[in-house]
């Protein structure tokens, strides 16, 4: 990337929680991560309480070697060092998820699990997703939907929504009002494949229902960074972060707390 089209996409990433980057992916590896993807899933029984995910399965690099060449992938590092993300590292796995012909929508959620650490506050991201999406994505195939901004600032439907994932969201029925509900400043993130798609753990994102006859079909990489301030960061540092007690031990938590502001 061009050093202006790099900061714009970190400014992106700052402010409204995601960004995307096309071309990362080689067509000759596109190819052979679909190939994979699709003799892991068929070796895979999903259980029934991960139906909103889809496949949901989950891969370490160690464990195989396709894998462990996407996580490595100098590329995708090239493009997280150009936007200043260069301290983010891979957690060492990954996760298939998929979308088959008419499964239902992924409810709206946060991956966030750390809300009673001060850490929550960091005007930067401290945990973001990767994700690389193996087809192109569109409304009708189920992309990614998310409420920019939310990674910053509390909403109504934060405190509308049931916790996330095994704290109750995958238990909720396919016409729960509030988990799949429209919402005014949504934004349907469509993108070509061998795009990767970053996003702040934090931030409201949930999926379309695949209303197409395809798979739709992507892996995602959590990455995250030390517990310090930023290389690139000039801005204040807000008085929260700056006076975190670093050797405290923070108990985890999926639901924002008195850190997630309105």
């Amino acid at each position: 990337m061009k050093p202006e089209a790099a900061l714009a996409k970190r400014e992106q990433m700052l402010h409204e929680g995601y960004c995307f980057v096309e071309g990362i992916l080689t067509e000759d590896f596109l190819q052979e991560l679909r190939e994979e993807s699709e003799r892991l899933i068929a070796a895979h029984e999903p259980p029934p309480d991960v139906k909103y995910q889809g496949q949901h399965v989950n891969v370490r690099g160690e464990d195989n070697d396709v894998i462990q060449r996407l996580l490595g992938w100098a590329p995708t590092r090239r493009a997280l060092e150009e936007m200043g993300f260069g301290d983010f590292e891979s957690t060492g796995g990954i996760i298939i998820l998929t979308k088959d012909p008419d499964e239902p929508a992924l409810y709206w959620h946060q991956d966030w699990m750390e809300w009673n650490d001060p850490l929550s506050c960091t005007p930067w991201p401290q945990k973001m997703f990767v994700s690389y999406y193996l087809s192109d994505t569109t409304i009708e195939n189920g992309c990614l939907k998310v409420i920019p901004g939310t990674h910053h600032k509390r909403i109504d439907l934060h405190d509308q929504l049931v916790p996330a994932h095994e704290q109750g969201a995958r238990h909720v029925e396919e016409d729960h009002p509030i988990m799949f509900s429209d919402h005014p400043h949504e934004v349907d993130v469509c993108v070509p494949a061998r795009a990767v798609v970053l996003a702040d753990a934090r931030l409201l994102h949930s999926a379309r229902r695949n209303l197409t006859d395809q798979r739709r079909t992507l892996i995602l990489a959590w990455h995250k960074r030390p517990d310090t301030v930023p290389a690139y960061w000039e801005g204040e540092i807000p008085e929260v972060i700056a006076n975190r007690d670093a050797n405290r031990e923070y108990s985890s938590s999926r639901i924002p707390g008195e850190y997630l502001t309105g």
